[in-house]
């Protein structure tokens, strides 16, 4: 078995609470839906989740004892669909050649170690974060998909639902925007169904912002905008736009997959428009670390956990989530684009 080494995070013995702790507090580089918090996290006992479709909405139900009466779903106009929570591990490991050499002034091997602990943790984290900025994003446009980029499943067609889009048609210089504009505003107070919101915002790729703030229509209101309530001397006023009810930002988020390859959270000339100040519209399902010893706790955001080898030769670091974002109103998430 492998030796368990101190913990360089505190003044005891290690644990992989603290461990965990230490790794969920850590400052991270926030990425948009994190610094919106439009995602909360909540944490369930079990590694799927059970998703039932009633009206349009998505409603997660809970687990129950084995043998427990389970629960009854209306016969009218409803379904139900289980989807695993995906299992994200990653590791990393420090070296004796990490460490090796003269210490710094006034430091001693056990402070290089924990500067290091602290690197490498702080790296594990942003990676967890940037994966889970890509789930939440494929989310809310109705996606479930991993790190490899693959569609584990489609929120719309598992429970036969259909998306709605705008077609903002910038090509044609008489298009009304405003026009285009409440009919998003009114998609997504429809599909609600019962949901408070504050506001409605939507995240654009760059080529939709550019569209939007150079039409016709739009124009001077972009060019009143940036003149006074920005003042673009000092500030980046490309970034968003409140325009008739709907604030646009620009937002150029990517990311590089497991596999490699880097891909545009908001597609090429799209965007998606969503309810803002919801209670229970987005929600993040965390379940337990693989451990047997964490088995049917409720799930945390992330688990971290650091082992020594048995021949003193590294530490590995251990980190791992189980994470499914859920957007349970997914046709109150609107899909913009231009046809031409």
């Amino acid at each position: 078995m492998n030796a368990i080494i101190r913990n360089p995070f505190d003044a005891g013995g290690y644990s992989l609470a603290e461990m965990t702790q230490a790794i969920n507090i850590l400052p991270i580089l926030w990425t948009r839906l994190g610094e919106m918090g439009l995602f909360a996290f909540e944490g369930v006992t079990q590694r799927t989740v059970i998703i039932e479709q009633g009206d349009g909405a998505l409603n997660v139900l809970p687990s129950v004892p084995l043998g427990a009466p389970a629960t009854v779903a209306s016969r009218q106009g409803r379904s139900m669909r289980s989807f695993v929570l995906p299992w994200i591990p990653h590791d990393d490991k420090i070296l004796a050649a990490d460490i090796q050499g003269v210490p710094a002034f006034g430091a001693s091997g056990a402070d290089q170690l924990a500067a290091l602990m602290l690197r490498k943790l702080t790296l594990i984290r942003r990676k967890h974060a940037q994966t889970r900025e890509y789930m939440e994003m494929n989310a809310l446009r109705g996606i479930a998909k991993d790190g490899a980029g693959t569609t584990l499943f489609n929120y719309f067609t598992e429970f036969g639902l259909a998306q709605i889009a705008t077609d903002f048609v910038f090509g044609t210089t008489t298009t009304n925007i405003q026009g285009k504009v409440r009919e998003v505003m009114r998609a997504v107070e429809d599909n609600l169904l019962g949901e408070s919101m504050t506001s409605i915002h939507a995240l654009v790729s760059p080529l939709f912002f550019d569209r939007l703030i150079s039409h016709a229509v739009t124009q001077e209101a972009y060019k009143f905008y940036s003149a006074t309530g920005a003042q673009p001397l000092r500030q980046d006023v490309r970034r968003s736009f409140p325009f008739a009810g709907i604030l646009f930002e620009e937002y150029r988020g990517t990311v590089t997959l497991s596999t490699g390859a880097a891909e545009l959270l908001i597609p090429a000339g799209e965007g998606i428009a969503f309810p803002i100040g919801t209670i229970d519209t987005f929600t993040t399902y965390g379940g337990p670390a693989n451990l047997i010893s964490l088995a049917n706790t409720i799930g945390l955001p992330l688990y971290a956990r650091q082992l020594m080898d048995e021949k003193d030769r590294w530490i590995d670091i251990m980190s791992e989530a189980s994470i499914l974002p859920v957007n349970k109103r997914p046709r109150a998430a609107i899909r913009l684009f231009s046809s031409n």
